[in-house]
């Protein structure tokens, strides 16, 4: 063999093992990003199964009965991910680690979007824990009159929804356009009653202290409060700003399992099974399309 041609077979051996490496390297890659049913599935690919993030209670539960009773027969394949972490599933949701999630209301999600910069939307309201008025000392809220004590939760969001709530009730009159949003500087005419700021989580503990108490649902069943028959007043699910609803990344609302699974989350089947389950009134339906 003369110099010449053992300089073309060394090239071409090169040539061999750069092939060879870069195939083993793309090989290596595609069985690195196979999909499993516990991850988003790849876009474009309607036959995957769906993957949902969620509070365990209520929403995994509900999740699960749909799963277990009403996804096959409406082909849908559904992977149920509880999170007790209120920041972790909006992120795996827009970054594609899951499909869609469900454990959340409007206002939440507009503070987590402009905080972080991500792009959730709302696609089917589902259901409401509702905020209620409840007392130690008084059996209807016309009882309540000037010099009465009414506390409500000190947090903005609480605080609104609360304000609201005894607005609805005739308790006190809020400025015109003020929802559920409202603050102590919007109540137009208190009538004379004394409105107390307490943190959430004190108002079941301090109900004692006041008149009446507008107590959050889950502070409510802690404190051996039942909404349905104890509570004097309760949010209305028709309507209500703080539904908890299915929400998605932003371009994914038409996706077809999102359609079948948002059927079914509203489904007569699904409102019987959250009236079964929660009798206490702390979870109530309130199906809808979600404003976004």
């Amino acid at each position: 063999m003369n110099k010449k041609e053992a300089l073309f077979v060394r090239n071409t051996v090169k040539i061999s093992v750069a092939i060879a490496a870069a195939s083993a390297v793309a090989l290596g890659a595609s069985a690195c990003s196979a999909p499993s049913d516990t991850t988003a599935s790849d876009k474009g690919d309607k036959n995957a199964p769906l993957v949902v993030a969620a509070s365990p209670t209520p929403h995994g539960a509900i999740l699960d009965f749909v799963k277990n009773k009403l996804a096959a027969k409406a082909g849908l394949k559904l992977v149920v991910k509880p999170f007790n972490d209120y920041k972790i599933p909006n992120k795996v949701t827009d970054d594609g680690q899951v499909d869609a999630n469900f454990f959340q209301h409007k206002p939440f999600l507009d503070t987590f979007n402009k905080e972080n910069g991500t792009h959730i939307v709302p696609v089917q309201n589902v259901l409401i824990e509702p905020l209620g008025v409840y007392s130690k000392k008084i059996d209807k809220l016309s009882q309540l009159k000037s010099g009465s004590t009414v506390s409500v939760p000190n947090d903005p969001s609480n605080e609104g929804r609360a304000l609201k709530l005894l607005a609805d009730n005739g308790v006190i009159t809020l400025k015109p356009g003020v929802g559920s949003d409202a603050k102590l500087t919007d109540v137009k005419d208190d009538k004379g009653i004394k409105i107390t700021e307490l943190e959430a989580a004190q108002t079941a503990p301090r109900i004692d202290d006041v008149d009446a108490a507008i107590i959050n649902g889950n502070f409510a069943i802690g404190a051996h409060l039942k909404p349905s028959t104890d509570a004097l007043a309760l949010e209305k699910a028709k309507g209500n700003p703080y539904a908890n609803f299915l929400a998605v990344k932003k371009g994914n609302e038409n996706d077809p399992r999102i359609k079948k699974l948002g059927k079914l989350l509203n489904s007569p089947e699904v409102k019987k099974f959250i009236q079964d389950k929660y009798t206490d009134g702390s979870v109530i339906p309130a199906f809808g399309p979600a404003k976004s």
